[in-house]
């Protein structure tokens, strides 16, 4: 069934150079908002935030496109495209930045369409907490679902802003690592017991090769196995792709006229600022 529910991703737009033991791509299309859209593209329809430079490749706007990636949201600006370098160690779990060229990203003030802001899922990507606020307080309204990535900068760099942010929203996506620091905590279930008390009452910790943790109210737990590889190439966005598909499926499930899902989206929505 075509889902009617539209989802909203705010987030990086990058062209990478990714070294892994297996092979190296010097210009390679990234991003957090990349990474999810292509993900949840097969499953709703998407509205890409996000800002390039006149760099990007044309290739991908096509790609995106051709996966009917609403791209109303993206900016194209003078100057280049967020531009990130890494290298990923043999056990493809730990990678190691050797450049990082903000480019037209380092004065990104995301602007949401006035056609995106009535959407009822939002996804804010990785960036910094205080342009998340500052979509949500462009959004008509509380969405019925608000999704949530961070990564260990802002959580060091801009704590208070965090914890601002997560008290509005429905779901976090973090890694094991992230979790831990956030909560200054050693173990994951007393970590996405603390993450719970500050907002989101839906933890989702990724934790690579070994799968996905979902916590939820009443200290539930869902424990999904990753599917086992033998040879792994190159694992660059594959924590936004996972949000994307996690994402998009609730917002295509709450499109089912017997659909059970989304209880995580309703609760004290009506408190919310």
């Amino acid at each position: 069934m075509q889902a009617k529910n539209k989802l909203v991703v705010v987030g990086s737009v990058a062209v990478d150079w990714v070294i892994t033991p297996r092979a190296e791509r010097e210009e390679s299309v990234g991003g957090a908002a990349v990474f999810f859209s292509m993900a949840a593209a097969p499953l709703c329809p998407v509205q890409l935030v996000g800002i390039v430079g006149q760099d990007f490749p044309a290739a991908a706007i096509a790609d995106l496109e051709g996966a009917e990636v609403d791209l109303e949201g993206l900016e194209r600006s003078e100057g280049k495209t967020f531009r990130w370098k890494g290298r990923y160690h043999e056990n493809m779990n730990s990678r190691d930045t050797l450049e990082t060229h903000l480019n037209v990203f380092e004065d990104f003030s995301p602007k949401l369409p006035a056609s995106y802001r009535d959407s009822e899922f939002l996804f804010l990507a990785n960036i910094q907490p205080s342009l998340q606020l500052d979509v949500l307080e462009q959004m008509n309204g509380r969405p019925r679902l608000v999704g949530l990535d961070t990564m260990n900068l802002w959580i060091d760099i801009a704590h208070d802003k965090l914890l601002e942010v997560l008290a509005r929203v429905d779901v976090l996506t973090v890694n094991e690592e992230e979790a831990l620091q956030l909560t200054a905590e050693t173990n994951l279930v007393r970590a996405a017991r603390k993450i719970r008390e500050l907002g989101p009452q839906t933890v989702v910790i990724k934790r690579g090769e070994y799968g996905a943790l979902c916590f939820g109210p009443e200290d539930s737990l869902f424990a999904a196995p990753a599917l086992p590889l033998d040879d792994v190439i190159d694992p660059t966005g594959a924590g936004d792709s996972f949000a994307g598909g996690f994402m998009a499926h609730l917002a295509r499930a709450a499109s089912w006229p017997t659909s059970r899902g989304l209880a995580i989206s309703r609760r004290r929505a009506s408190a919310r600022p």
